[in-house]
């Protein structure tokens, strides 16, 4: 590969390749990572990358109601140094944008039918707030790109329009190349990425000290802001998951109203804003004087109030002396409390839906169960950055996919498909899926089985795309079935529904399932893959559970009792698979 082995995004995304056994096209998933804090990296590959094959140039489609966000990518790793990527990749994604937006769904390959569905209704319903189509690469960024993503994005614009609410969507069409990696690695690995010393003079201020942490509450002028932003650009939000959304000519956009307050009401913006959160890494308070008070920061990020900064700063000039901005600079001294900093000072980036029981009595007993279970770290809601995802052990069970896994396998997939945060958020779901008979060895049964399915997948796909001589029609026809949108749960679902057949025995509270030996979730995956193995071998029977190949309630419910039955009258072909797996498992 075309760059120093000491990249520091480089050797991250190759451990990254190595643990899950990933192709090329992961790159994409591994900028998503960066860029928006992301939590299960091999769940996010099996439902985000298209596959190979005739994927209309889309390599990457990922879809992110909770967030509010759509990432369209095309992805391209050069072996070799050169002076730039392939333009017309980027221009690819001109196709990729039709392909998704504007064809009739009939037309598309079977892989791309349940991402541009789900896309198209995520948008028509409102849930898409923000647009990424992006050109991911490990060459430097080049000035025939930027042209070609500049017409991308206008391509885009012209379909979004055609939906309900699509023109209110913001669009953002970029080159992730290796400068860009490098510093939203850099960006994930420290909150405060600008480190410069700055000074400005301030009227006066209130000073809070706690033992790990300090922070001054002050007035900065406009001015000194619009100075900051022009200097620093986009990096002095690196904290800011969000950053500057930009303006839209509406009254209904609050971006657009902050800049009208620059220009019309400088003096009473002050009332009218909620004002800013800064960390910084130290700051210096000078004495009073009759001219004020010299502030003395060392480096800056703004975790809370991007939205103003870059409406300041787009004003088209400098503002008004009269323009006053609230403003706290916070310096704490804990990497832990720098995270939660950045999380709750943001208040456009909401609580992620698995911290609100990170407490929760149930979470903290399961940690504690994990302590006794091999090669195995659960989270139970608590959440690290963008570089502890891509850091974490290999041996980290993320929240939000036990939640999943516990979710279908207990009887609701399309949940744990297509809302995943309400398993978390919703008291009811929440406490269907975690009760006080839910223990760590059942999290394992469960999650392993999740776990194995989509490394299932993923190891089909990167066959698909490096050795297709290997892949025989009926692996084409399996990985077709796992490609479609749920299919994982699904088939987690319908697994759990033909229990009492494999095991035969009546199973008063699938709750107590579990393995006989507390095994790791790697050694619970093997145990899982003779049975993988039969189920995938009949999932055709599975094929009216997805509509528009995307799973629903209705079709579930009417498919996977069928599914059983099936699975029932074959029973007897599969005694001695069965049998071995049933001595493995236990139910009470």
């Amino acid at each position: 590969m075309a760059h120093n082995i000491t990249s520091g995004w480089l050797n991250a995304f190759n451990v990254m390749k190595n643990n899950f056994t990933l192709t090329n096209d992961a790159i994409g998933v591994f900028a998503i990572n960066l860029r928006f804090d992301l939590d299960d990296i091999q769940t996010i590959v099996s439902e985000s990358i298209t596959g190979g094959g005739d994927d209309k140039k889309c390599d990457v489609v990922y879809v992110d109601k909770e967030r509010q966000i759509a990432v369209i990518a095309q992805c391209y790793i050069s072996q070799n140094q050169k002076p730039a990527a392939p333009a017309n990749k980027a221009s690819d994604l001109n196709t990729a944008l039709t392909w998704l937006l504007s064809s009739e769904l009939k037309e598309l390959p079977d892989s791309l039918k349940g991402r541009a569905d789900e896309l198209r209704s995520a948008i028509t319903s409102g849930d898409i707030r923000q647009f990424y189509i992006w050109y991911v690469h490990n060459l430097p960024c080049s000035e025939n790109v930027k042209k070609e993503l500049k017409a991308v994005e206008n391509t885009a614009r012209a379909a979004l329009n055609n939906f309900p609410q699509g023109a209110d969507i913001n669009i953002f069409a970029e080159e992730i190349c290796d400068a860009r990696l490098d510093r939203l690695y850099a960006q994930a690995e420290r909150a405060v990425i600008v480190t410069d010393e700055i000074s400005t003079t301030i009227s006066d201020a209130v000073e809070v000290k706690e033992e790990d942490w300090k922070s001054v509450v002050t007035t900065v002028r406009g001015d000194w802001l619009y100075d900051l932003y022009h200097k620093y650009k986009t990096d002095l939000f690196s904290a800011n998951l969000r950053g500057y959304l930009g303006s839209r000519e509406s009254d209904s956009n609050i971006n657009n109203g902050i800049k009208g307050t620059c220009q019309e009401q400088p003096k009473n913006f002050y009332v009218y804003n909620n004002g800013i959160t800064a960390l910084v890494l130290d700051y210096e308070l000078g004495k009073r004087t009759k001219k004020g008070r010299i502030l003395k920061i060392t480096g800056i990020s703004i975790v809370n109030g991007a939205q103003t900064t870059g409406s300041i700063a787009n004003i088209g000039e400098r503002p008004s002396p009269d323009l006053l901005v609230p403003i706290r600079f916070v310096q704490a001294s804990k990497e832990s409390l720098v995270s939660s900093i950045v999380r709750f000072n943001n208040s456009q980036n909401k609580l992620q839906a698995a911290d609100f029981r990170s407490t929760d009595q149930i979470q903290e007993r399961l940690r504690l169960e994990f302590d006794s279970v091999p090669d195995a770290e659960y989270e139970g809601g608590r959440r690290g950055g963008a570089s502890d995802a891509i850091k974490r052990s290999k041996f980290t069970l993320p929240s939000y996919t036990v939640g999943q896994s516990l979710a279908a396998f207990h009887g609701d997939p399309v949940t744990a498909y297509d809302k995943k945060s309400e398993l978390w958020t919703n008291e009811k779901n929440y406490r269907q899926i975690f009760t006080d008979r839910t223990t760590a060895r059942h999290i394992v049964f469960c999650y392993s089985l999740l776990s194995a399915l989509n490394e299932r997948k993923n190891a089909l796909s990167h066959r698909m795309k490096n050795e297709p001589s290997s892949v025989t029609t009926v692996d084409q026809n399996i990985l077709g079935f796992l490609t479609k949108k749920g299919s994982a749960y699904l088939l987690v679902h319908a697994i759990s529904q033909c229990m009492e057949t494999i095991l035969s025995k009546p199973i008063p509270n699938k709750s107590d399932l579990q393995f006989n030996k507390n095994v790791s979730p790697a050694a619970a995956e093997k145990l899982w893959q003779p049975i993988i193995d039969m189920i995938l071998s009949i999932s055709n029977q599975l094929d009216l559970a997805f509509s528009r190949n995307r799973i629903s309630n209705e079709s579930v419910s009417k498919t996977v009792p069928n599914f059983v039955g099936v699975v029932s009258s074959i029973k007897h072909l599969q005694k001695e698979t069965f049998e071995k797996f049933s001595s493995s498992v236990r139910s009470s």
